[in-house]
């Protein structure tokens, strides 16, 4: 059974101890992937903030937020700013934070009465049935080709799956930081070392 464990770590040493030298590619791969919906959300609220507010304070159709002008401008430059500093791997950890907040917030203010799925299963019958009809109704008073040469139509569920995935991937970034020579915090860390408490 030794010989066995030395057979194996041997073998996986040898395959797995060199990709310790790239361990910053996998948060630079999640910090790139969050860039994009963070830095749209972060857009679409910064453009239009009267409709982000009334929307954050609404208790009829919106989410009935307090203090709605106070959360709708942190949310949106939250969204906006972080998304740049994930990009950067600057302040990779601290921005991570609120970012994770932002989700929360998201995941149960928004998304969780839906379920997980953000797009609704199209094997469902009650879908089905319910996509048939819009694509019936497009077939016949639309230009249905135009309209679907650039991907099939879905029925949007809004359920938590994609704002769990950012979260969870925040989450990681918290324990990994940027990413060794794939962000600015790790150049930092050259430059300014951090010095042990005496």
């Amino acid at each position: 059974m030794n010989s066995l464990a030395q057979w194996y770590y041997s073998i996986h040493n040898a395959i797995f101890r060199p990709l310790g030298y790239l361990d910053g590619l996998a948060p630079l791969a999640m910090r790139v992937f969050l860039f994009f919906p963070f830095l749209m959300a972060g857009t679409q609220k910064i453009q239009g903030m009267e409709n982000t507010i009334e929307w954050f304070g609404n208790a009829d159709w919106g989410l009935g937020l307090p203090f709605p002008t106070l959360l709708a401008y942190l949310a949106a430059y939250t969204e906006y700013i972080g998304a740049w500093l994930l990009l950067l791997g600057l302040a990779t950890r601290w921005i991570s934070i609120p970012l994770m907040v932002t989700m929360l917030v998201a995941i149960f203010a928004v998304h969780i009465d839906n379920g997980w799925a953000a797009i609704a299963d199209s094997n469902s019958r009650e879908v089905a049935i319910r996509l048939g009809a819009a694509k019936d109704i497009l077939r016949e008073h639309g230009n249905y080709a135009w309209l679907t040469e650039k991907g099939n139509f879905v029925i949007l569920n809004n359920g938590i799956e994609f704002a769990v995935t950012y979260l969870i991937m925040l989450f990681s970034l918290l324990f990994t930081g940027g990413g060794r020579f794939t962000s600015v915090d790790y150049y930092l860390g050259l430059i300014w070392p951090q010095r042990e408490r005496d």
